[in-house]
């Protein structure tokens, strides 16, 4: 195996801040490759949960420099069935369960990735828990994998793998009628309509969280003063609900799955 320069792995799970779980998992790969860069990226992925995984995969990644590895462990099959694959998309390298967690990476992209099923044990440790594949397969084949190893020794291509569905929004000549997708730290409530329905025409449009008329649509939260509901065009070009220096989440009793419309107004 030839040594990558500056080799880097990110960790994305579900284990939470500060758990040992994310310590052995670290603790193996540095085992093997001491000089290796871990970034956390995220331990709070709420627990199981693949549609809060992918949104925050599809959100973070493709910002990452080319070759870093993005080890994904949000394992609700673990022990299970399900393989574990290696995917390269684009610039992207990935170690993730195949249960669809990466796949909103690849939605409407003309390049089919690269894909892996992880078969061969002698990249893994000896002794293979049935409940913590994140120290014992994923952990010890991302160091071998930051050490040079050719992906192809890991197992077979495949062909195909679990898919997880995007909820999408539907439009009709009323509107536009999606969802909250992801709430965020400061409550503000990421939805599944794109961005661009908000300047889509010169049409007079009026957004509802749940029924709940939001009040003004705006371009940067500091266009309205602090408690006022607001909607925009969030970072990641999706409709954004949100209160001006406030709580949406809260304010709306919303969380992922309220209903959100777009209504074209005469």
């Amino acid at each position: 195996m030839t040594s990558m320069a500056d080799p880097l792995i990110t960790l994305t799970t579900d284990f939470g801040s500060g758990s040992h779980y994310v310590a052995a998992a670290k603790g193996v790969i540095l085992a093997l490759n001491p000089e290796v860069r871990i970034v956390d990226l995220s331990h709070d992925i709420p627990a199981q949960d693949l549609r809060q995984a992918a949104f925050f995969l599809v959100s973070a990644l493709p910002y990452f420099p080319p070759e870093t590895l993005h080890v994904v462990v949000v394992d609700p099959g673990v022990g299970g069935e399900r393989s574990i694959l290696y995917v390269e998309l684009a610039n992207l390298r990935l170690l993730v369960p195949d249960n669809g967690c990466w796949t909103w990476l690849i939605e409407g992209g003309r390049r089919r990735p690269r894909v892996v099923r992880l078969t061969e044990r002698r990249f893994w440790r000896s002794r293979i828990s049935d409940t913590f594949h994140g120290r014992d397969i994923f952990a010890p084949v991302a160091a071998n994998l930051s050490l040079g190893l050719d992906p192809r020794e890991l197992g077979p291509l495949v062909g195909d793998w679990v898919r997880l569905d995007r909820p999408t929004p539907h439009h009709d000549a009323k509107g536009i009628r999606g969802e909250v997708l992801y709430v965020d730290s400061f409550g503000n409530l990421i939805t599944n309509i794109p961005g661009e329905a908000l300047s889509l025409d010169d049409r007079p449009k009026r957004v509802r969280v749940d029924g709940i008329e939001v009040p003004r649509i705006v371009r940067t939260y500091s266009e309205a003063e602090p408690g006022t509901l607001v909607a925009l065009v969030s970072s990641v070009e999706w409709l954004e609900v949100a209160v001006a220096q406030g709580d949406a989440a809260r304010l709306l009793a919303a969380r992922v799955g309220t209903p959100v419309t777009i209504e074209w107004q005469t």
